[in-house]
């Protein structure tokens, strides 16, 4: 069947064909390269096997090393535990959506985005696609849904990345194993089909990038460890059974007793003729042997979760206090943004771009997903701010506060909040404060002049003077009491804290207050 060219191509280059959106591709194939079962090189695994593994890796060949990432997240609890930790936390954050502009038809894509991202299988799907933090790469496929004339994935599907290699040339470049039919030449993957990501936990090439590769070794050192502490626990965990016989004892009394010796440990019972004697010898050292591999097991478990979480308090129990755990826990937070933010850049470029170029057609702007903890906003603050700034013609971005608040954009024909009848605020609020002038100085309220300046000159005339003039006559008082100018500054310095200001402090504060309200109800009619 020919492959029908869209006439778009990925940000490889590779040409879109419509043909290969809408089927699944990366299958597996019984006969062919792209086999569903799976090898077990971590068996018998040692030094000299496994730097054969990785060195195949670095060389293009990567099934080994793919098959032994997995086989460590089965087999080592404390790795897929704190591997499931990391990969969980990102999943479950929320994905919002922002929109290139305020421009109609980008604020249509970005609600086509906010719909889709509501599925129930997006946790999953975002799950195995950060399957790539282990082992350094994961491939997704998109099966593309056309069913209704539109474009839209109709799921993310993980794909065994055993079933992709890298170019020999480069190393950097996925390919397909087996082409498109699994059974020929490697292929570069179709365009907008994959989602490939790369999340590295050190820089170089994506097969050597993967934290895999470093616990590879810590893994392999532990089950040495672990293999030793179960031959010792078996051989000196339980005490020695030693039977004794009388001289003259026949083959069959031996016989009998070696049976009663050996099997007391299963069963916790056995009997013997009288004559016998049975004697059960303590290990004086047993426990701080069992020691030293446990110490070693532990030391080894700490190592992969600095290399996995970067920390050890939240997975090892390690204490150190209050301050640090929550040095620890920002570490793992630090990792955990760092983790959301690739993923976000790698769903953009190969699933949001993609999609609307099918959908839309090219374009020069696309809606962003954003994955990240929601900031503490201080929702209150910031409707507090814009309900004061935008009167004063601050110029603020519909779509932006929106996302902010955490709101879609209205629908056509949906009922809509209206704000009430248009009131000059400014305006209440120096009348207000001219009212609060008079009545701090016990004068009537009277009707106040035209010009704000007028009102507040009004207001004031001659309010202050009488506490003035009280402050004046203490200090009168006290310069005629004093026999010099020294005296006088002492007793100035003495009663200056006994001084009572605050009949003027209140008629400065209520002119502060008038002016400022003033100020602000003068720039509204300039606006105006």
């Amino acid at each position: 069947m020919p492959m029908i060219d869209t006439g778009l191509v990925d940000l490889q280059g590779q040409p879109i064909l419509r043909e290969l959106l809408t089927r699944d591709v990366a299958v597996p194939t019984m006969a062919g390269v792209r086999s569903p079962i799976a090898g077990y090189p971590a068996n018998g695994l040692n030094p000299e096997r496994l730097a054969t593994i990785l060195r195949a890796a670095d060389q293009g060949e990567p099934l080994d090393y793919f098959e032994l990432a997995e086989l460590i997240e089965e087999r080592d609890l404390h790795y897929a535990g704190i591997l499931g930790t990391r990969k969980r936390s990102v999943a479950q954050i929320e994905i919002t959506v922002e929109a290139a502009s305020d421009d109609p038809e980008d604020v249509a894509r970005a609600d086509m985005v906010r719909e889709w991202l509501k599925r129930d299988e997006l946790a999953d799907e975002i799950f195995d696609i950060l399957d790539a933090i282990g082992k350094g790469v994961s491939f997704t496929e998109i099966i593309w849904d056309t069913s209704e004339g539109q474009w839209q994935p109709q799921r993310l599907e993980w794909r065994d990345p055993r079933w992709f290699r890298f170019d020999r040339t480069t190393l950097r470049t996925p390919m397909l194993r087996g082409g498109l039919d699994g059974n020929g030449v490697d292929c570069p993957l179709p365009g907008s089909k994959f989602i490939y990501a790369n999340l590295k936990a050190k820089s170089g090439l994506p097969l050597r990038s993967g934290i895999a590769r470093l616990a590879a070794w810590a893994w392999m050192f532990k089950a040495f460890t672990q293999r030793d502490w179960t031959i010792f626990t078996q051989t000196y965990g339980q005490p020695v059974r030693l039977g004794k016989f009388k001289e003259g004892a026949s083959e069959d009394d031996k016989r009998t007793l070696y049976r009663a010796v050996a099997n007391i440990a299963g069963d916790c019972a056995a009997i013997i003729p009288a004559s016998m004697e049975m004697e059960f010898i303590e290990m004086k050292n047993v426990s701080a042997g069992a020691e030293v591999y446990e110490k070693r097991a532990n030391w080894l478990d700490q190592q992969m979760s600095k290399a996995v979480l970067g920390q050890t308090t939240t997975t090892d129990a390690i204490s150190g206090g209050h301050a640090v755990s929550q040095e620890h826990r920002q570490v793992q937070q630090d990792i955990e943004a760092a983790d959301c933010r690739a993923l976000a850049a790698v769903l953009n470029r190969d699933l949001i771009r993609p999609w609307c170029d099918l959908e839309y057609g090219p374009s020069k702007r696309y809606p962003r997903l954003v994955i990240a903890r929601p900031a503490q906003e201080d929702i209150k603050q910031l409707t507090d701010s814009l309900s004061l700034l935008v009167p004063l013609g601050l110029k603020v971005q519909a779509s932006e506060v929106r996302d902010k608040l955490g709101l879609s954009d209205p629908d056509e024909g949906a009922e809509l909040l209206h704000p009430s009848p248009k009131t000059d605020v400014p305006s209440l609020a120096l009348q207000s404060a001219i009212l609060a002038l008079q009545s701090a100085q016990g004068a009537p309220q009277v009707a106040a002049p035209a010009h704000p300046a007028a009102q507040i000159a009004a207001a004031m005339q001659g309010k202050g003077q009488p506490a003035i003039d009280q402050m004046v006559a203490t200090i009168e008082a006290m310069l005629g009491k004093a026999q010099d100018l020294a005296e006088f500054q002492q007793m100035l310095a003495n009663a200056f804290p006994a001084l009572d200001a605050s009949k003027l402090a209140d008629v400065l504060a209520a002119g502060l207050l008038s002016a400022q309200a003033a100020g602000r109800s003068d720039l509204v009619d300039e606006s105006r």
